[in-house]
């Protein structure tokens, strides 16, 4: 059949199974943080370093007295070492520092989607909750397939929209295609 030879040249690999199922394991603890999300790290008893801070471009937080602390591709929980670490430094005696993400950084969706565009994220978020916040399918949508990118990665992955929830992630790219038939 010649003339089908053309529909699967486009064809996108499967998104691996293992990516695409790591559902709230990436809230918690597996979480690495980069630019455009922000925390609020709190220092026990010192008010002037307790704040909120944004993660930068270079996936840096400038920090009173230690300077710039890379938090890019870190868990909160590395962040978390690395800054008692330093204030222990001869900067506070006996640190207690917490740190928390206040906001991920966004997802973004685009396609055949009736509002394509930045999203905040949320705790728990799948693709198929992604296309209702977009305010659902156009008339030429692939309801079936959809396209999944993660933050930073390689290359787009297909995924079934039907079925077992695909889990979104900060700064992942969500693209449906349109319908042939």
């Amino acid at each position: 059949m010649p003339f089908l030879s053309g529909c699967s040249e486009g064809r996108v690999a499967p998104l691996a199974s293992a990516s695409a199922a790591q559902n709230g394991s990436a809230q918690a603890g597996g979480y690495h943080l980069g630019a455009g999300d922000k925390l609020r790290i709190t220092v026990y008893n010192e008010p002037a370093l307790t704040g909120e801070y944004s993660v930068t471009p270079a996936g840096a937080v400038a920090f009173p007295l230690i300077g710039t602390v890379n938090v890019a591709d870190h868990t909160i929980e590395q962040v978390t070492a690395d800054i008692t670490h330093r204030l222990d430094g001869g900067y506070v005696q006996d640190p207690r520092v917490s740190v928390e993400v206040l906001n991920f950084r966004p997802f973004y969706i685009l396609g055949e989607v009736n509002k394509p565009g930045e999203y905040p994220y949320s705790s728990g978020l799948t693709v198929d909750k992604a296309v209702a916040l977009a305010g659902g399918f156009t008339y030429r949508a692939n309801s079936r397939v959809g396209f999944l990118r993660r933050d930073n990665g390689p290359a787009e992955g297909s995924v079934a929209l039907r079925g077992t929830p695909v889990a979104v992630q900060p700064g992942d790219t969500i693209r449906i295609g349109e319908r042939y038939f």
